[in-house]
């Protein structure tokens, strides 16, 4: 793949000239040309013979024919050893060289058609050789133009020709002479026209083909790069699995121990002071096994392999709960809790712990982050759409705007939070956008410092059971739901 990148960039580095990719598909190009024209010029090598044995001896009719004839064939197979050539090693110098000789020899043979009628009084047949010649130029200059000097080859023997004839047998030959060299001109100069265009055409296609293989190339190192990142994400999700068993086992027994120690279940401690490394170390042990379950939820959704155990749930019970669980520790920092809930929301189809974690992480963060005496704010309602919204507001410092793709990253701390060593591992907000996201919500966030952060999440409308579809209890048929909302 990066082979042919290359060789089309090659072919791209030239202007039709000094490279030799490029020069070879010119070749390609013109031979395909010519191998399809030789039917046609043989035809009008036999129109023109036909034509001219009206007034010239038929013996030197048949001779020019022959010649015509034997120089179109071997052309013919010379082209076409050519195309056989390309498709293997080729060399495109010295095919350059033979084919503009070759084309050289067939000027002179169209040229020799002067030979037929030089003899003749009548002006008929000098118009017929005269026309016959320019058509010949024209048709030549057009399908050599992609060989220039192959055009000059050909051309140039048929202009003295044509001149050498009519200064032969005009009484006045200048005009027809100058309108010979204009008739010519024109055709060399429609012959570069032809020959830009082609080039242009054919640099065009190379631009594709360079596209289509810098494409494939990068699909195959996105192809290669999504299967090592799979690699990865399985030998993560392998990690993470045999880590939290290996992990919880022992936490558990640290846990368990150090309540029995903290609680003196079997009497009081020797030394007071060991009660506090009790309690510190149960402590220790409940954040270390928070973190192991986020790092495990947080997990789960990146992977797609958190399961959704929908049911009809309700967000301002779930929003009461929350608040009642925290309210403890706002009061500990003086932070006032309102809540402002739009009477008789209808439940949504949810995962009710997802819901519930989603409304603690986003509850605890708003708690944390505002300074005693603040305020936070809860509310829900709907959605001008149908759906159902969620929003906690605080009057906290605020995050700067561009930190908020850093804490909306796993593990990504602010620098506030890095300032006043605040505990958290940078989870929670990953964890609630990827949450809401399985639920097929949106996630918003919306700070500014010294003002505050605002959370918004907000539910679709199919979620909403008053959207469900009724249950269809026609003709007798057992209660069954015909859809539910995804």
């Amino acid at each position: 793949m990066s082979s042919r990148v290359r060789e089309a960039r090659e072919k791209l580095t030239s202007t039709g000239s000094g490279s030799r990719t490029f020069d070879i598909e010119l070749m390609r190009e013109f031979a395909e040309n010519r191998v399809s024209s030789i039917p046609l010029m043989l035809a009008i090598a036999a129109v023109i013979s036909g034509g001219a044995a009206f007034w010239a001896p038929v013996e030197r009719v048949l001779a020019w024919l022959a010649l015509a004839i034997l120089q179109l064939l071997i052309a013919s197979r010379f082209y076409q050893r050519m195309l056989t050539r390309i498709e293997g090693e080729f060399d495109p110098k010295p095919w350059h060289n033979r084919t503009v000789l070759l084309e050289t020899v067939q000027g002179v043979c169209w040229a020799a058609m002067v030979l037929l009628l030089i003899d003749s009084v009548d002006e008929t047949p000098r118009s017929l050789l005269f026309f016959s010649l320019l058509l010949v130029s024209a048709m030549s200059a057009m399908m050599l133009a992609l060989i220039p000097s192959a055009v000059y080859g050909n051309l140039i023997p048929i202009t003295l020709a044509v001149t050498g004839f009519v200064f032969a047998t005009s009484h006045d030959p200048v005009p027809l002479t100058l309108i010979v060299c204009m008739a010519f001109a024109y055709f060399l100069y429609l012959s570069k026209r032809f020959y830009s265009t082609n080039l242009s055409s054919l640099t065009l296609r190379l631009e594709k083909d360079m596209l289509i293989s810098e494409l494939e190339q990068a699909k195959a190192n996105s192809d290669e790069a999504r299967r090592r990142a799979e690699e990865a994400s399985l030998a993560k999700s392998r990690f993470l699995a045999t880590m939290s068993h290996e992990l919880r086992t022992p936490l558990n027994a640290i846990l368990g121990f150090s309540e029995v120690m903290k609680g003196e279940l079997f009497g009081p401690h020797a030394v007071p002071a060991y009660k506090g490394y009790s309690s510190d170390i149960h402590s220790s042990g409940q954040h270390l096994l928070a973190l192991i379950n986020e790092i495990l939820d947080l997990s789960r959704v990146e992977a797609g392999r958190y399961e959704l155990k929908e049911d009809a749930v309700s967000l301002a019970h779930v929003l009461e709960d929350c608040m009642h669980l925290l309210g403890l520790r706002a009061e500990k920092r003086a932070i006032t809790m309102t809540d402002a809930v739009e009477p008789r929301l209808p439940r949504i189809w949810a995962d009710e712990r997802a819901v519930r974690q989603v409304a603690l992480n986003l509850l605890t963060n708003a708690i944390k982050f505002t300074p005693p005496g603040g305020s936070v704010f809860v509310k829900a309602g709907w959605t001008a759409v149908g759906g159902q919204y969620l929003s906690i507001r605080d009057t906290g410092t605020g995050i700067p705007a561009d930190e908020i793709p850093i804490v909306l990253s796993s593990f990504g701390r602010g620098t506030l939070a890095q300032k006043n060593a605040d505990e958290g591992s940078g989870l929670g907000l990953p964890i609630v956008k990827g949450l809401v996201e399985l639920h097929g919500g949106t996630f918003t966030l919306k700070s500014e410092v010294r003002v505050g952060t605002e959370v918004i999440v907000i539910f679709p409308p199919e979620r909403v059971m008053d959207s469900l579809p009724q249950i269809d209890l026609e003709n007798g048929d057992r209660p069954r739901r015909r859809s539910r909302a995804a």
